[in-house]
């Protein structure tokens, strides 16, 4: 009897390890924790680039910056739907095609001029600063542009890792 006891709680703590590890299996969680991770330095960086954001106080800079790194996170996840959506799996990611990684950095890059033109000129919600290279035709900055080009690629390969790693783990389990 004792023996089966240790036989079931061995089993349901591999069943409650097995479930967890299986949450971090769904493609959407790494893609918005590595979004986040490279997005909040990224907004750091380009601080010298939006006008009269060196001179806030550091907490109203830091509010700011996790505004847009949230906004952010809505783009990966909008931009990995889409690239979803195009593959029919959400499982590209294990082995990201030309079409779907073509479409995930399509998607942030077009959400980016649009959120940025309407911020810069319709809402004036901020301004680049003379630091800021303007790219044509919506004079939209180089900087977001940029950061919808290389974080993108550095999400899928952390996120593609990250995924393989789990189910390894989860195969070795079961």
């Amino acid at each position: 009897m004792q023996q089966e006891h240790g036989q079931i709680a061995r089993g349901a703590s591999f069943q409650e390890s097995s479930r967890a590890a299986g949450i971090w299996e769904v493609p959407e969680l790494p893609v918005a924790f590595f979004s986040f991770l490279l997005h909040f330095v990224w907004e750091f960086v380009q601080v010298p680039t939006y006008a009269g954001m060196a001179e806030m106080s550091h907490w109203e800079a830091i509010k700011l910056c996790m505004s847009a790194t949230f906004g952010d996170i809505g783009f990966a996840l909008t931009a990995f739907w889409t690239a979803s959506m195009a593959a029919r799996s959400r499982d590209w990611l294990l082995n990201p095609g030309r079409l779907p990684v073509a479409i995930f950095i399509a998607v942030g890059i077009l959400l980016t001029i649009a959120f940025e033109y309407y911020y810069t000129n319709v809402s004036l919600r901020w301004t680049y600063s003379d630091a800021m290279p303007l790219v044509p035709p919506f004079g939209t900055g180089l900087s977001p542009l940029l950061q919808w080009l290389v974080i993108p690629a550095l999400v899928i390969w952390l996120t593609r890792r990250h995924l393989l790693e789990s189910r390894a783990i989860r195969e070795l389990q079961g």
